[in-house]
């Protein structure tokens, strides 16, 4: 059985969480996708606990919210906001098919992807700056639900490229364990939100589904499948999106 070590790959590629070695082989990695959303578990916890500190040391809105902010880059190492920096560029180039793929595999940075980033991260610091300790929680499934959608998708749309890390990782995948996957983590993740939040859930979920909709047609028409870059612009935007629903939605 291939679990452990598909657990070991999904932590080491998309963390930067200290793992054991583990060889990267076709039958480790095979089930890669379906332990990825639990990366989404301590980030949730290390949000938890900064929220519960900021209480009771009284610290101010601005530095709860830079460092809640901080806390997804630090334990990932900023995977995913490089693949959403790469897919600004691409996004923001308005060149052929094949020109915007070749941007995407480009390490140097562009305007276009510091101004996406910067304005990002600011976005993201007012909006968590605004969270309770009960919104904390709230956050924690969303880190975990945007993974679980995110690997989906990684695996369900066309690739874009036959070459790259998610290529690699999508051909090993199991459709059915996938899918049973990430039935069980939508079935975790949505009665969690609906106690957390109530009515925001609805709020929520048509936000992340109109989102999910419009990058399944951008990924096509614009890139002709999806990329490991793609995949990290569409969870940077889940995670953004459902927070912004999660806290916009509470002052309605």
């Amino acid at each position: 059985m291939s679990f452990f070590p598909s657990l070991i790959i999904a932590f080491s590629t998309y963390s930067r969480l200290p793992m054991p070695r583990t060889e990267w082989t076709e039958e480790n990695r095979r089930l890669t996708f379906c332990f990825f959303p639990l990366v989404g578990v301590p980030i949730g916890a290390a949000a938890i606990l900064w929220q519960y500190l900021c209480l009771r040391l009284s610290v101010g809105p601005v530095l709860r919210g830079a460092v809640a902010t901080a806390l997804p880059l630090l334990l990932t190492g900023g995977i995913h906001m490089d693949g959403f920096m790469d897919t600004c560029d691409a996004l923001a180039s308005w060149q052929p098919r094949e020109k915007r793929l070749q941007i995407l595999k480009d390490s140097h940075v562009g305007s276009f992807a510091v101004l996406g980033c910067t304005l990002y991260l600011l976005v993201m610091t007012g909006l968590l700056a605004e969270c309770s300790l009960r919104d904390s929680f709230s956050l924690a499934v969303i880190y975990v639900l945007s993974r679980a959608l995110s690997a989906c998708l990684s695996v369900f749309l066309p690739q874009a490229r036959k070459d790259g890390m998610l290529s690699s990782l999508a051909t090993g995948a199991a459709g059915n364990a996938l899918r049973l996957s990430t039935a069980l983590y939508l079935l975790i993740c949505l009665p969690a939100l609906i106690f957390l939040t109530g009515i925001r859930t609805a709020i929520l979920f048509i936000v992340l589904l109109i989102l999910t909709f419009r990058f399944r047609h951008m990924a096509l028409t614009v890139f002709g499948g999806v990329t490991g870059d793609l995949a990290g612009f569409y969870l940077q935007m889940t995670e953004l999106m459902a927070i912004c629903a999660l806290i916009l939605g509470g002052k309605l």
